[in-house]
């Protein structure tokens, strides 16, 4: 069959299926569909339901592991201003790592059957289906699997007693982007922050999905230069 001939059937297991795009995967995975109830990922229910968390299943598995750690860090004699001091560290850290992932990995073009659905997997899932409320946070099981290349990161820039304190800033910085994620596409917020956060990032999913890229905050798009215009200045630049 010929790649740009296929469509994808909504009504069937997803994953499978978009590898099958070829080319026209990119055209398709940003042309979004609103709803609250995503799709259908794999056949299998095991699978299907290691897809699917709900928002508050991150803070209460990850939280108890930054206090484990930060605990760790003041056991081997760091005073809590020191651990203060790098658990912000970690967190800074983790805005930079969380801005580079979104726009050189979950943002990469893909084309072939494999990397089409690992991309889908990975990111292309949430453009597709952005208001999907089961899939916005990253699944415990994965995200553990990954805590550990991170873990011997930290480890290797640091010492023992400071590396506990740190990796645990890194991990609460991912709870923050994680429920602050979630926040932006489901929340109703009423300060100016937040509904210029908000608007912000869904400006990423349905004007300029090649700019925007930071999630908490736009400090790297602006370090960067991938701030996305506001509407008035584009307006203006073209006139």
């Amino acid at each position: 069959m010929v790649a740009q001939e296929f469509t994808v059937d909504l009504d069937k297991p997803l994953v499978f299926q978009v590898g099958h795009l070829g080319e026209a995967y990119q055209e398709w995975v940003h042309q979004p569909i609103v709803s609250k109830e995503g799709p259908r990922f794999f056949k299998s229910d095991f699978w299907e339901y290691l897809t699917r968390n709900e928002w508050y299943v991150i803070p209460t598995i990850w939280l108890p592991v930054v206090c484990w750690y930060t605990t760790k860090s003041f056991k081997m004699g760091r005073s809590p201003p020191q651990i203060a001091i790098l658990l912000l560290v970690g967190v800074f850290i983790w805005s930079l790592l969380e801005y580079t992932l979104h726009r050189f990995l979950f943002h990469i073009k893909t084309k072939s059957y494999w990397g089409n659905t690992l991309h889908y997997l990975l990111h292309g899932c949430h453009h597709k289906h952005p208001q999907d409320g089961l899939r916005l946070v990253f699944p415990p099981t994965a995200t553990a699997i990954l805590l550990v290349p991170f873990w011997s990161f930290v480890k290797l820039i640091s010492t023992p007693t400071i590396a506990p304190a740190l990796f645990a800033g890194g991990l609460l910085g991912y709870v923050m982007y994680d429920v602050t994620h979630y926040y932006l596409h489901h929340g109703q917020p009423r300060s100016e922050v937040p509904k210029n956060l908000k608007k912000y990032h869904l400006n990423h999913h349905f004007r300029i999905q090649n700019k925007g890229f930071g999630i908490t905050s736009s400090l790297w798009d602006k370090v960067f230069g991938t701030l996305p215009q506001t509407k008035s200045l584009e307006k203006e630049r073209i006139q």
